[in-house]
């Protein structure tokens, strides 16, 4: 067995150890072929008035940019999806199955940290930088490139053991490792549950998402008024949204995380629409405290909450 042959099996071992679903490795190189997809996706303005998305393009397709002397991209899917749903009847307001709990950021990052810890414990001197979510990083075509899965029509990666209720992380550092083979196949076929279901017409074609129209923006990044001409589209999500992932038949294969840390408030467990409608600042604070649902503030999270109580346009 050669040294990064060996030196995979290692970090493949730490991340099945430290509660990681899945583990992939592939070359660090520059991405040319997303290079021009990229291109083409943010000169249709798809990614709204998320300019941040615009920003550090030559960093999205090198990683070599994201950490010098980058050798290895370690890709990881870290599951989140919950053992019991909050309400999600059509009366409901609902909350995305990832933000129930502690913000992720801080539950994988502190993981990955401990991760590189590990790695420089059993392997040496290792450089490398820690991602979640975080940086201009393209995580879902490094985990395809190293054969966690496959692009689904709404653009998520999808992998044939657990759906796609998971969050991507990764690690790029300076130690070469025995590359996986890219996945290849594409086992979404002529299945069109996620564009179909879609109730803002966001997915524009296989593998592309109008930002500019998912409910996710709206409900997260946009920090302007909601546009009159979606009332009553929204389908009351008031933070994000599952719709895409909800239809999709590789979900059935989802089971629940064992993350202590997801699990909900227990005020969040018994919220009604009254509880919704009436949230003061104090108990957003209380609720939300640690969760992702703060990046939307009190002010954010009740705009949405009164723009899907209104169901649909004011006619004049």
């Amino acid at each position: 067995m050669t040294l990064p042959e060996q030196h995979a099996t290692i970090v493949k071992q730490t991340a099945k150890r430290l509660g990681f679903d899945f583990c992939g490795i592939a070359e660090a190189c520059f991405l040319e072929e997303e290079a021009p997809k990229l291109e083409a996706w943010l000169s249709r303005n798809y990614q709204g008035k998320m300019a941040y998305l615009a920003n550090h393009f030559d960093k999205r397709l090198d990683p070599s940019k994201l950490m010098e002397g980058a050798k290895s991209v370690v890709s990881l899917i870290y599951n989140y999806f919950p053992d019991e749903k909050l309400p999600e009847g059509d009366e409901d307001y609902k909350l995305a199955k990832y933000a129930y709990g502690k913000d992720y950021h801080w539950v994988v990052r502190d993981k990955l940290n401990v991760f590189l810890e590990s790695l420089r414990e059993e392997i040496g001197d290792i450089n490398g930088r820690a991602f979640v979510d975080s940086a201009p990083v393209m995580e879902r075509q490094w985990a395809q490139r190293s054969g966690l899965g496959w692009l689904g029509k709404n653009s998520l990666l999808l992998n044939r053991q657990m759906g796609s209720f998971f969050f991507l992380a990764e690690l790029i550092i300076d130690l070469p490792l025995r590359a996986d083979d890219p996945f290849v196949e594409d086992y979404c076929g002529t299945c069109t549950r996620c564009v179909d279901a879609c109730p803002t017409e966001a997915i524009v074609g296989p593998g592309v998402v109008d930002g500019s129209r998912c409910i996710s923006y709206f409900t997260i990044e946009l920090k302007d008024a909601l546009p009159t001409e979606m009332q009553g589209k929204f389908k009351n999500w008031v933070f994000g949204c599952d719709i895409c992932q909800d239809v999709c038949p590789w979900n059935r294969f989802s089971t629940p995380h064992k993350e202590q840390g997801f699990l909900p408030h227990p005020l969040l467990q018994e919220f009604g629409k009254k509880d919704w409608e009436e949230m003061t600042r104090d108990t957003f604070g209380k609720v939300f405290q640690k969760s992702a649902v703060k990046r939307t503030k009190w002010e954010g999270l009740m705009r949405n909450v009164q723009f899907v109580k209104k169901k649909s346009p004011q006619k004049e």
